[in-house]
């Protein structure tokens, strides 16, 4: 299989999304925490909480933090966690 060749500007769209992979999760995880706020059933909850685990899995984070959220399920440490994170940006 021959590999694609890509113009400059593709190559520089694509070089861009993958700098911004971080900063795209960030933002994902923003507004899931406000949806889980506002979330009114278990089932939409549990949606969510496994949206939030993906976007945490594209985040260089520790093992261990991401553990202690994901295992807590509480939007309160999801959210200062992540105030933590934009700040640190």
């Amino acid at each position: 299989m021959t590999q694609r060749e890509y113009t400059k500007y593709q190559q520089k769209i694509i070089s861009n999304y993958y700098q911004n992979l971080d900063t795209m999760a960030l933002q994902r995880l923003q507004e899931l925490v406000t949806e889980l706020f506002l979330a009114d059933t278990d089932k939409k909850r549990q949606r969510l909480w496994e949206q939030a685990e993906k976007a945490i899995g594209k985040l260089d984070i520790k093992p261990a933090i991401k553990k202690h959220i994901l295992e807590s399920r509480d939007v309160q440490v999801l959210a200062k966690n992540l105030n933590e994170w934009l700040t640190k940006k």
